[in-house]
């Protein structure tokens, strides 16, 4: 059944909703901290910790690793600085990828009609909306101490991929 195509797309979802689905989830056994410390140590760390470098030098790099295939066996490996750069780069994420993707309920596109469903499900008070500027606010240059005015607002892909400017005009009034 090629799926591509729309109605037979449609026609395959419509036999999965027919199917009543029995979702089995059991509490974490070390409770909710446990799974959230689980997911931090591959969400916010780089690809080799500072206490697995053991020297550091012009022309090689040397560290401990786990050989899985000799029952976690700690070992040593020294290699060529351009090596240890190649290999370190490639858990790198190119620019603009996040790490983290949310999918299903928290996605994108259904997060800013969920998240208050969610609240009111859960009986709590809705935030606020807060404007992000509510009344002018007078800016300081951070290089002349003059003050700063408004001129445009850039998103923070604007912001990223601006050039730096060093310059800064003075207010002349």
């Amino acid at each position: 059944m090629p799926l591509h195509e729309k109605k037979r797309f449609a026609l395959f979802l419509r036999t999965l909703y027919q199917q009543d689905w029995l979702v089995y989830a059991k509490p974490p056994f070390g409770g909710p901290e446990h799974v959230l410390h689980y997911l931090a140590r591959y969400t916010h760390r780089v690809a080799i910790s500072n206490h697995r470098l053991l020297s550091v030098s012009a022309s090689e790099v040397g560290f401990r690793w786990k050989d899985y295939a000799h029952h976690s066996k700690q070992r040593t490996m020294t290699l060529a600085s351009e090596e240890f750069l190649r290999r370190f780069v490639q858990h790198v994420l190119p620019r603009g990828f996040p790490r983290i993707r949310y999918f299903g309920w928290l996605a994108n596109r259904r997060r800013a009609h969920m998240l208050p469903l969610c609240r009111t499900r859960l009986s709590q008070a809705p935030l606020a909306d807060i404007p992000l500027i509510t009344k002018p606010t007078l800016w300081k240059c951070p290089h002349c101490r003059g003050l700063m005015h408004l001129v445009e607002r850039l998103t923070a892909a604007q912001l990223f991929f601006a050039e730096p400017k060093e310059a800064c005009i003075l207010d002349s009034s």
